[in-house]
């Protein structure tokens, strides 16, 4: 067993190690993506996806903007695992978006990524079913997608706010 000693000198070296929270806090991260203005997205898929960048930036409309979030989507499904009767029993959905990061000042590019994510779906005999499925898979994925954008948003604003 690990003594009480051994427990707190291990918790006052990983307090001391100068991990800080990304977003947390309101610090300068926090403030930095508050600046960001999410630009509108092509469809349905893209509506999903601005309004939960728009609730992870904390765009209120409290900071001027500074820069501009243009992104593009690519969304597919695909059919595989196809039976004897060349039925599809099996999709996948992916969705890929392509962004951009503009500085509102100059108009220049300062961050140009990638993020995408992949789910999985049954093809069933009801067709309710698996439309509801596809639709719950872009929901999953527009999360998934931008958290990747946030986080590396995130990454870029704590290099440049220092």
């Amino acid at each position: 067993m690990i003594s009480r000693t051994a427990l707190l000198a291990l918790a006052l070296t990983l307090s001391a190690c100068g991990l800080q929270p990304l977003y947390g806090g309101g610090g300068t991260v926090a403030a930095s993506l508050r600046t960001i203005e999410v630009g509108p997205i092509e469809g349905q898929t893209g509506w999903l996806v601005r309004n939960k960048l728009v609730d992870r930036l904390g765009e209120s409309g409290s900071a001027a903007p500074a820069y501009r979030l243009d992104v593009k989507l690519d969304d597919n499904i695909t059919g595989f695992g196809i039976r004897g009767d060349r039925a599809v029993t099996r999709e996948r959905r992916s969705l890929r978006a392509r962004y951009q990061l503009v500085s509102l000042a100059n108009g220049t590019v300062v961050l140009d990524a990638t993020a995408g994510s992949d789910a999985g779906i049954d093809v069933v005999s009801s067709e309710y079913a698996t439309v509801a499925a596809e639709q719950t898979a872009v929901e999953r994925l527009a999360d998934v997608v931008a958290d990747q954008i946030v986080a590396r948003l995130g990454s870029y604003a704590a290099r440049t706010s220092k």
